[in-house]
C-alpha cells in the first residue's frame, strides 16, 4: 500500500516537471521575434547557418558541393550533416519556433533520460522519489549549448540503455534509443567522447574478469556506425579532403604550467560556457558534505560509485585544463590531429557525471534521518531556482532579441537601396556579427565558420593585415584560429557587436580595399561612423535606422579607380 502512494506521488511529480519544463520554454512561443536567447555560438553562428543551408538549395548537396553565398564559395560540408534533427526543425518552422521546439524537445528528453537513469541505476529505492525526479528536473534545466541539442543532455539516456545491455537485458527499447539518438545530437560535440568512455568501461569489465560481454561491445559499435553514416560529411572532409583548412591554423597548446591549472579549479567550480552545468553554488558544497558523511562513517567501500565520479569530475577539468598545456607542442607539431580535433572536449562528460553525483549525494544525505531529508529537499528546490534564474529570458534580457539582432525589415531597406541582386556583389561588417547579413540573404565575404578554405583565410588576411599588425591579440586570435573571420578594427579590438546607442567613432582604420575588391567585396555595413572613411576608399551612401534593430547601420560603399 504504501508503495503505491508513493509511485502515485512520483507520477503526480513527474507530471509536475513537465510542467515546469513547459513554464521554462514558454518564452520562445509567447515572445515569439521579442524573446531573448543567448547570442555567442547562436544567434551569431548557428541559428544563420541553418537559415543559410536551406535557402541555399544545398541541403542535400554532394561533397563538393559549395554554398555560394559565403566567402565566394564555403564547401557545403562545413555545415554537417542533413540528417541533423535540428537543421529539420529550422527547415520546416520560422527559425524562432524551430529554436524554441529544440528546447522542448532536448529539455525533455534529458528529464526522461537522467529520470529512468537514476531510478533504474543509481536511486532505486521508491523513498527516493523525490531525489531522482528532482535532479532529472534541475539536470533538464540546465543551460545546454542550443545547437548541440542532446550531445550531452542525452548522456543519461544513452547511457541508462547502454548500462541496460552490459546487464544482459534484451528490451528492443535500448536498441532504440541508441538508434534515434545520433538524429539529434553530435558526434564532435559529445557522443565522441561519451562513446570511448563506454568503450574504456567495456574494456575495464574485461581486464577485471567480468567476461566479453560482445552483446555490450557490439552495442558501442552499432552506435558509432550509426554516428559515422549520420556525419558522412566531417568523415570524408577528415579522410579524404586534400585542401588545407582553417583547420590547419588551429593551435591550442599556449598555456604556462600556472594558467593551466588556474584553468583547471576554474573549470572545476564554474564549468564551461558550452556545457553550463550551474554547479557551483549548489551542488558542489552539497557534494563536499556528502563526502564528509562518507569520511567520517568510514562507507568507503559501500560509496564505490560516489567516490570514482568525484574524482572523475576533477579528472575531467584537469584534462581539460593540460590541453592546452604548451607542453603538448612538440605532440601538436608531430600530429596535427591534435591540433584539429578538440580532446578537450572529454569534460563534456560532466553535466551527466555531476548529476548523478548530485543525486548519489542526496541519497547519502536522505539516509542520515528526517532533518537531512528536509535539507536535502531545500537543495533541490534551491538547485531549481537558481537553474531558474539563468533561463536565456532573464539572463539575455539587456541584450537584443532575436527581432532585434537580425533586423530583416531594416536589411531590406538596405537590399532595396542598393538595388541590385544580392548574388552580384559582396559585402562584409564592422562592428556587427557577419551572421546578421548572411541572415538577411547577402553574400558576405567574412563569416564565422571552423572550416573554411585556408587559401580563403590568407586572402582575407590582407584585408585586415595592417590592422592586426596594431594588435597582437587580435593578430593571434586570427591566425592562430581564425574562426571568426572578420574585418577586425584595432580600435575596436575583440568587440562584435555596437549598439545604435554607441557613441563610439573609427578614426584610423585602415584596410586594403583593393583586396577587398578583388575578391568582389562593394560594401562595407558599420555599425559605427568611420570618420577617415575617404582613406580607405569608402564613401557614405546612407544611415539606416529602425525602431525593431538593435543596429544603426552606415552603408558605405566602395569606390574603386576599376568602377
Amino acid at each position: 500500500m504504501l508503495n503505491r502512494e508513493i509511485h502515485k506521488h512520483e507520477k503526480k511529480m513527474i507530471f509536475f516537471s513537465f510542467l515546469a519544463i513547459a513554464a521554462f520554454v514558454s518564452p520562445y512561443f509567447l515572445l515569439g521575434e521579442d524573446a531573448h536567447m543567448r547570442i555567442h555560438d547562436n544567434l551569431d553562428s548557428n541559428i544563420a547557418w541553418y537559415k543559410v543551408l536551406i535557402r541555399s538549395g544545398e541541403l542535400f548537396g554532394s561533397v563538393d558541393a559549395v554554398i555560394s553565398q559565403i566567402i565566394n564559395g564555403l564547401p557545403r560540408n562545413a555545415f554537417g550533416t542533413e540528417f541533423s534533427g535540428i537543421v529539420w526543425l529550422h527547415a520546416l518552422f520560422p527559425s524562432i519556433y524551430a529554436y524554441g521546439l529544440s528546447q522542448t524537445i532536448t529539455r525533455v528528453f534529458a528529464f526522461i533520460g537522467m529520470y529512468l537513469l537514476l531510478k533504474k541505476h543509481f536511486i532505486k529505492a521508491p523513498e527516493w522519489s523525490w531525489i531522482r525526479v528532482g535532479v532529472a528536473l534541475a539536470f533538464a534545466l540546465t543551460p545546454f549549448w542550443p545547437s548541440g541539442m542532446l550531445s550531452t543532455l542525452g548522456m543519461p539516456l544513452a547511457l541508462w540503455a547502454f548500462l541496460n545491455i552490459r546487464a544482459g537485458e534484451r528490451s528492443w527499447v535500448n536498441y532504440l534509443v541508441l538508434t534515434l539518438l545520433p538524429f539529434y545530437s553530435s558526434l564532435v560535440l559529445g557522443f565522441f567522447f561519451f562513446l570511448s568512455a563506454m568503450g574504456i568501461l567495456w574494456v575495464v569489465d574485461v581486464v577485471r574478469g567480468k567476461g566479453w560481454n560482445v552483446r555490450f561491445l557490439l552495442a558501442i559499435v552499432y552506435m558509432s556506425a550509426i554516428y559515422l553514416a549520420i556525419e558522412y560529411r566531417l568523415v570524408h572532409s577528415m579522410l579524404f579532403s586534400t585542401e588545407p583548412t582553417s583547420r590547419d591554423e588551429y593551435f591550442h597548446a599556449r598555456l604556462p604550467l600556472w594558467r593551466v591549472i588556474r584553468l583547471t579549479f576554474k573549470n572545476y567550480v564554474l564549468g564551461h560556457n558550452h556545457v553550463m552545468t550551474v554547479h557551483g553554488l549548489v551542488i558542489l558544497p552539497v557534494t563536499f558534505i556528502a563526502l564528509y558523511v562518507v569520511w567520517k562513517q568510514k562507507r568507503w567501500s559501500e560509496e564505490k560509485t560516489f567516490l570514482f565520479l568525484h574524482v572523475l569530475n576533477l579528472a575531467l577539468s584537469t584534462w581539460y585544463a593540460f590541453w592546452f598545456y604548451k607542453g603538448w607542442v612538440p605532440l601538436t607539431e608531430r600530429f596535427d590531429l591534435l591540433d584539429k580535433f578538440n580532446f578537450a572536449r572529454y569534460h563534456f562528460l560532466r553535466p551527466l557525471v555531476i548529476y548523478v553525483l548530485f543525486a548519489l549525494s542526496l541519497k547519502i544525505l536522505w539516509r542520515q534521518g528526517k532533518a537531512w531529508q528536509r535539507m536535502s529537499l531545500c537543495f533541490i528546490a534551491a538547485q531549481l531556482l537558481v537553474l531558474t534564474v539563468f533561463n536565456e529570458e532573464i539572463v539575455y534580457r539587456n541584450k537584443p532579441s532575436f527581432k532585434e539582432f537580425y533586423a530583416e525589415k531594416q536589411f531590406a531597406e538596405i537590399k532595396e537601396y542598393i538595388g541590385l541582386p544580392v548574388e552580384e556583389y559582396r559585402v562584409a561588417s564592422i562592428g556587427i556579427h557577419p551572421a546578421i547579413a548572411q541572415y538577411n540573404g547577402f553574400y558576405t565575404l567574412d563569416t564565422y565558420n571552423n572550416f573554411y578554405p585556408l587559401s580563403y583565410k590568407h586572402r582575407f588576411r590582407e584585408i585586415i593585415a595592417q590592422e592586426l599588425k596594431k594588435d597582437q591579440k587580435l593578430r593571434e586570435y586570427f591566425d592562430e584560429w581564425g574562426g571568426r573571420c572578420y574585418i577586425f578594427v584595432d580600435e575596436l579590438g575583440k568587440h562584435y557587436m555596437f549598439k545604435k546607442h554607441s557613441q563610439k567613432k573609427i578614426k584610423h582604420l585602415q584596410l586594403n580595399m583593393d583586396v577587398f575588391w578583388g575578391m568582389g567585396g562593394r560594401y562595407i555595413l558599420s555599425a559605427l561612423p568611420i570618420e577617415n572613411a575617404t582613406e580607405n576608399q569608402l564613401k557614405l551612401e546612407k544611415v539606416f535606422h529602425s525602431h525593431e534593430s538593435a543596429w544603426k547601420i552606415h552603408l558605405y560603399k566602395v569606390m574603386h579607380k576599376e568602377e
